[in-house]
């Protein structure tokens, strides 16, 4: 398994309005897609930095402060870009690191999955 790259980090914010003014007003990341899911109650932000990478806003009502587990405020998971996903997930599996099955992505029909650090912290690989 080669790691390429971040694809993009993922934030979950407290106030929707507020964090979207902050990084596409102030730190002036283009808006790629926004999207309001209303069977959560949620935003989802896609903004873009200079080099390609992505940051995901998303916004959940009630969502607790958190350093990891349940989905609250703050770092989300970290999204790795990969070549190969099935070769990079079985690589991870080999080394006894559970991966979860892979997903595809609905809004860019590319192929996802997630795994934990030795922290329990979410990390993403994104095939390319």
């Amino acid at each position: 398994m080669e790691l390429l790259g971040i694809h993009h980090t993922a934030i979950i914010c407290s106030n929707y309005e507020k964090s979207k003014h902050f990084y596409n007003e102030i730190l002036k990341l283009p808006i790629i897609h926004e999207q309001y899911r209303a069977e959560r109650d949620s935003y989802k932000l896609d903004l873009a930095l200079p080099d390609g990478s992505q940051i995901e806003l998303f916004s959940f009502p009630g969502a607790p402060p958190r350093p990891s587990y349940p989905e609250a405020q703050g770092l989300r998971h970290l999204a790795f870009k990969v070549a190969d996903i099935a070769k990079s997930k079985h690589y991870l599996e080999q080394q006894g690191i559970s991966v979860e099955e892979i997903r595809v992505d609905e809004i860019t029909g590319k192929q996802f999955t997630f795994f934990a650090d030795p922290d329990d912290l979410p990390l993403e690989l994104y095939q390319l």
